[in-house]
């Protein structure tokens, strides 16, 4: 009875939603409704069984259910927009009242030539005339815009001419000498960003709402981490937060992090996850605790060492506050002793001073350091030092969208405070997951502190997952606030120019997106011009009929599987690892569960752990891989009675758009070529054989160039069996030839070399 009181208000909830969204009532009105039906369907005993093997849904909707007994202040610049209501660009930089005319954009621009390519409407006027001056980083001072601005100038009958709207002030200036060290000197970013990457680098560094739309390789992580780049040495003072959907994406970020110019001591990541990290340093809070015991310990030694060298008696370098009494008394005086007595005298005086204040700004950021270290002498518990860390120390915070969830009340009590929010995966995060992440901190007197808001995600890939079909079909809860946002049309920052794929793998997915083309070395580096090796075409779509009479088959309810197709992926994958291709640049995809796990067994089944072929990279769902990539994909499309969920073109452009090299897609082609939607894509795979080309006597890396007629046979392989049978006689060929040349040679190792280098058809197969 429990269960259907528990469903009933569920369909009640979602129609009611339903109805909210077809007649443009206020979504903040629905949210509140829909948090109601979620947190009665989580007292009810029956539904808190449902929700067991999600252990963090309870949480998340204990979370949603306090949200409404708090005074939850959202900014004011901020209201209308969620609600709906009003003017969708008033949240934009440009209708800002507090717009920022100066911005440092540090090492955004690699030259003067950079900069005035990312401003082609605009008159550059630089502040120094000489040229060899005008390097980066550089200040640019751009004109207030906007109505506000605007109507603030005729107030003061003030009006400006179009050429000054147009013109950027540019100012070149030299960062100061760190040190005389090596690791002293700055790291500085090595991308040449695009016209609208840099749009929206700036509109990120301005304060309002900035909504960027990345395609597929758009290089939207990296404008992500030149925006906080670029926060933390323009406004050291406020916090950023970074929130993602997935830790796979955080990890990413972190990993562009480090590679510029940020303090690592200043960087905290939260919740799960950080053990993916590809470093060796742990970023997690209670690693951060360690880094900062670690670092002080080697901080004072250094203080010993200046101690030792200026001969100044006593222990200063037992505590952070010794340390800092020996500064002020004894370093910084005989410092100003040093400045008041030195005379500009010789030609290369300033350099020389320079060099010396370099030596003294590092030695004070010792000391400076030791001084925000010294709260970890008084808190003893590893528990109070991280909880420090997180409310004083950290600039930078990062965690999922899921832990900023459960971890709400407990970030609000220890007054987790921050300035900018930077969302990335913005489109895959549901809108009340979206929504919570601006209420992680108290109001001050009643007012948000929060500056910026960046969301950064793609509408045209998948969206949020949502399990419960009536909230799913009913109520639109798949639609993320970002897509939301794109629909009512807030402004946008579209990025146009991608870099991961070859242009003709982009082909098949950038109909889906305006103006979308291929940043210059995807036409100019050797990998992309180069063909693969094996393969007449770069991507190819292969027709799969039935296999002893069977295509799909349901084993369990919406368990879709297709042997024929799992076979053929497999066979071609041992081919590609038998030509040389690193087993790790190939990942194989496929729509369904069911498909994945038996891939994976016939992969345990065929390949086991051959060290002469070796795993995939990976095998998982096109939904698990969205935000992923790999060199070479294999996809199974499963289906051969419906298209499925296929249908849904927001899942096509994903499983599209993953491939760098190469891609061939196993599907039964007279059912996909029929479906409407699907038609862009398939109209240019259907254009190539449907039948597999390959040439066996080609050894990875090929040497011919992508587009170019093969020197060697091709071999057209016509159905599964015929595949399987070909790479079983490919590869007992090579194993008969490595016993050959073993018996000639007792040296394994030339042996084995040696059979490759002589063997005509699987000469360098294992390179």
């Amino acid at each position: 009875m429990q269960e259907v009181k528990g469903q009933r208000i569920l369909l009640f909830g979602a129609g009611y939603v339903n109805l909210c969204y077809r007649n443009n009532i206020p979504y903040f009105i629905w949210l509140v409704f829909l948090s109601l039906c979620l947190v009665f369907l989580v007292r009810s005993q029956s539904l808190q069984s449902r929700f067991s093997h999600f252990s963090n849904s309870q949480a998340v909707l204990e979370t949603i259910r306090n949200l409404m007994n708090t005074d939850c202040v959202v900014p004011d610049w901020l209201h209308d927009i969620i609600l709906g209501y009003g003017d969708p660009s008033s949240a934009h930089y440009s209708k800002m009242p507090n717009q920022i005319s100066t911005l440092d954009f540090n090492d955004t621009f690699l030259s003067i030539d950079h900069l005035k390519a990312s401003f082609p409407g605009y008159n550059i006027k630089v502040t120094v005339d000489n040229p060899v001056l005008q390097i980066p980083p550089f200040r640019i001072t751009f004109p207030i815009m906007g109505g506000k601005g605007k109507k603030r100038k005729e107030e003061d009958g003030n009006e400006e001419k179009p050429e000054e709207a147009k013109a950027l002030i540019v100012e070149p200036h030299v960062i100061p000498n760190r040190g005389p060290y090596p690791y002293n000197q700055p790291k500085r970013n090595t991308i040449q960003f695009t016209q609208t990457q840099i749009e929206a680098i700036r509109a990120g560094m301005q304060p309002g709402l900035t909504m960027v739309v990345g395609p597929p390789g758009t290089g939207k992580t990296d404008v992500a981490v030149q925006i906080i780049s670029n926060l933390y040495h323009n406004f050291p003072e406020q916090r950023t937060l970074i929130v993602t959907h997935s830790n796979q994406a955080l990890n990413q970020l972190f990993e562009k992090i480090m590679a510029l110019d940020i303090d690592e001591r200043h960087l905290l990541r939260l919740g799960h996850g950080e053990e993916e990290l590809e470093t060796e340093k742990d970023f997690s809070r209670y690693g951060r605790v360690n880094y900062v015991l670690a670092r002080r310990l080697e901080l004072l030694r250094e203080v010993g060492r200046l101690q030792e060298s200026l001969g100044v008696p006593g222990d200063v370098s037992y505590t952070c506050e010794t340390a800092g009494h020996f500064f002020l008394y004894q370093v910084m005086s005989r410092w100003e002793e040093y400045i008041s007595k030195v005379k500009a005298k010789g030609k290369s005086y300033e350099e020389d001073m320079e060099i010396a204040e370099g030596c003294f700004r590092h030695v004070k950021k010792i000391f400076t350091q030791l001084e925000e270290f010294r709260a970890f002498e008084l808190l003893r518990s590893g528990l109070d030092r991280s909880k420090y860390l997180l409310v004083k120390e950290a600039k930078i915070i990062a965690m999922t969208c899921t832990h900023a969830a459960l971890k709400r009340h407990d970030l609000v009590e220890l007054g987790f405070k921050y300035d900018n929010i930077l969302m990335e995966e913005s489109a895959q995060i549901l809108e009340i997951e979206t929504f919570i992440p601006l209420l992680l901190q108290n109001p001050q007197d009643g007012f948000s502190r929060l500056k910026r808001w960046i969301m950064i995600g793609d509408h045209h890939q998948l969206p949020p997952v949502i399990k419960n079909m009536a909230f799913q079909k009913y109520s639109n809860m798949e639609q993320s606030l970002f897509t939301r946002f794109v629909r009512i049309g807030v402004p946008t920052v579209d990025l146009d120019a991608q870099g991961r794929a070859r242009a003709s793998l982009c082909n098949l997915y950038n109909w889906r997106y305006k103006n979308l083309g291929n940043l210059p070395h995807v036409q100019l580096l050797p990998e992309f011009r180069t063909a693969n090796a094996g393969f007449l075409y770069d991507f190819q779509l292969i027709n799969v009929e039935d296999f002893n009479g069977v295509g799909e088959s349901e084993p369990n309810p919406y368990f879709y599987q297709n042997l024929g197709e799992a076979e053929y992926v497999v066979a071609l994958f041992m081919y590609m690892c038998l030509l040389g291709y690193p087993a790790d640049r190939i990942s194989i995809l496929t729509t369904y569960n069911g498909q994945k796990h038996l891939i994976r067994d016939v992969i345990n089944q065929r390949c086991g752990n051959n060290p002469l072929i070796g795993r995939p990279n990976k095998v998982t769902t096109v939904d698990r891989f969205q935000g992923q990539q790999n060199d070479y994909i294999l996809l199974s499309l499963v289906r051969t009675k419906a298209v499925g969920h296929l249908r849904d073109v927001r899942r096509l452009v994903v499983a599209m758009s993953r491939a760098r090299l190469g891609l061939y897609i196993f599907a039964r082609v007279s059912l996909f070529q029929n479906c409407f939607e699907l038609t862009p894509a398939f109209s240019q795979l259907t254009a190539r054989p449907l039948h597999l080309h390959i040439i066996p006597t080609e050894c990875f890396p090929a040497a011919r160039q992508n587009g170019e007629g093969p020197s060697h046979q091709v071999h057209v392989i016509k159905n599964m069996p015929q595949m399987a049978n070909f790479v079983y006689n490919m590869y007992m060929h090579m194993i008969q030839s490595t016993h050959h040349y073993q018996q000639q040679n007792s040296d394994p190792a030339r042996n084995t070399l040696s059979s490759y280098a002589q063997s005509p058809t699987l000469s360098r197969a294992l390179r």
